[in-house]
């Protein structure tokens, strides 16, 4: 099913979605209509454009693939299925996800993962070719967050208050330097091979995707963020 987007209300254009018989569904000219293929399951939708905020919230099944920019809140509070965006992403990615996977080629915005939550194999995970925005992991308590730093300078690929309130999961950072002014919370080291093992298959298809050299990113120095059980938030970490 091909659906021409243009002008159309964002209702409407939901609601033409979700009634559709057809597994696949690709949209033509998307102008940033919100919340589409929010909740969905077991479809494939191919998205020309740039779609709005909240793409693929709840998903719980399939996958979404834009040929690109999306906006924010991309994948809030995902369960399942994946997100593939050949362009880069606003603010909030991946916030609250429980499960499935999103993929970055380029650049995402503020608060990517934050409260990204994991429980027993429901593990999800944020891959960002680029570099991240401030506050990366806010409240993350569960999942996996990678930034590769495509293109960038080769220092750490994320701005300010990197892991603020994390509680739990891991973010793997490429790049010779971990993120400057850390909260006392987290942990930085860098990653052994025991480490990269953990998110080989992830860039690994990361990289069939973007048509990236696996053995080259793979091989680079890379940081792992977690949180320090022995030194727990115990007040808030910012005056109001």
């Amino acid at each position: 099913m091909i659906i021409e987007a243009n002008s159309m209300h964002f209702s409407d254009l939901n609601q033409k979605v979700r009634q559709a018989s057809e597994q696949k569904i690709i949209i033509n000219n998307c102008i940033g209509q919100r919340y589409i293929a929010s909740g969905l399951e077991q479809k494939q939708i191919e998205l020309h454009g740039t779609p709005g905020n909240a793409l693929g919230a709840y998903l719980n099944g399939g996958e979404i693939t834009v040929f690109g920019n999306a906006q924010e809140a991309t994948g809030d509070t995902m369960n399942d299925g994946k997100i593939v965006i050949h362009g880069s992403s606003g603010d909030a990615t991946g916030y609250a996800m429980r499960g499935g996977k999103i993929f970055v080629r380029g650049n995402t915005g503020y608060r990517a993962g934050i409260h990204m939550k994991e429980y027993h194999e429901k593990i999800p995970v944020i891959v960002i070719g680029g570099t991240a925005g401030s506050f990366l992991g806010e409240y993350q308590a569960g999942g996996r967050i990678i930034v590769l730093g495509l293109g960038a300078d080769g220092g750490a690929p994320v701005k300010n208050f990197c892991g603020t309130g994390m509680h739990g999961g891991k973010m793997f950072l490429r790049g010779n330097t971990p993120p400057k002014n850390l909260p006392k919370q987290v942990c930085a080291v860098k990653a052994t091979k025991a480490d990269l093992k953990e998110i080989e298959a992830d860039i690994a298809e990361f990289c069939a995707l973007f048509g990236e050299d696996f053995e080259a990113i793979i091989s680079s120095d890379f940081f792992v963020l977690t949180p320090d059980s022995k030194n727990p938030y115990q007040q808030m970490y910012t005056k109001n």
